[in-house]
């Protein structure tokens, strides 16, 4: 049985790590798990490709392990591509995110139709105990909407609409989500690149 850790404490997160990278001899293993959530690791990348391979990076020194990790961000066109990288601390690290994407939509209340164009970016990254790694990188491109929507999903899901869906993310079944989110996408590329390492 082969362990690999997931560097992340969001268990939305592992369960799509888990559904998308399923394999018969791998155990996917949380910070949680692992007794490492309160590990400090200082995000200072300007990418998404720099921040997921500092946590990767930091995991896997700490462990000895496999480690993927993830750094995702919703990029709002109108906002000059905010949040971006700081998707996740926009406007305060612990501020709920109906207060965040009320805030976008309040940003947003001047602008209409495809200027509302925004996408959904997740790179993720995995490093080997010997320093090896790569990078897969996953986009779905959308709308901010008018107003939160949908109990699915989690973080900017509400207010993240996909025209030819006619619905947000967060209206979405977690399998359909799956199949077209920017996770479920760079998830997919990295099953690909997985099987190319043999570890999958």
């Amino acid at each position: 049985m082969k362990k690999i850790i997931v560097a992340t404490g969001n268990e939305g997160k592992m369960k799509e790590f888990r559904q998308i990278l399923q394999g018969e001899d791998i155990i996917f293993s949380s910070l949680k798990d692992e007794n490492l959530q309160d590990v400090e690791i200082v995000e200072d990348g300007s990418t998404f490709e720099e921040n997921a391979l500092i946590k990767a990076r930091k995991i896997s020194e700490l462990t000895g392990q496999i480690v993927l990790a993830d750094d995702s961000g919703l990029e709002v066109d109108a906002l000059d591509k905010a949040p971006g990288i700081y998707s996740a601390r926009y406007i305060g690290e612990d501020t709920p995110y109906t207060v965040k994407n009320n805030h976008i939509i309040e940003l947003l209340k001047d602008v209409e139709g495809d200027d509302r164009s925004a996408r959904f970016v997740c790179v993720i990254a995995c490093v080997f105990p010997d320093g090896r790694s790569f990078t897969c990188r996953g986009v779905v491109e959308g709308q901010i909407g008018y107003s939160e929507k949908g109990e699915n999903g989690f973080g900017y899901d509400p207010i993240f609409y996909v025209p030819e869906l006619g619905c947000t993310t967060a209206e979405l079944k977690p399998e359909d989500k799956n199949q077209i989110s920017h996770r479920g996408r760079a998830l997919t590329e990295m099953y690909r690149k997985m099987k190319e390492y043999g570890i999958v």
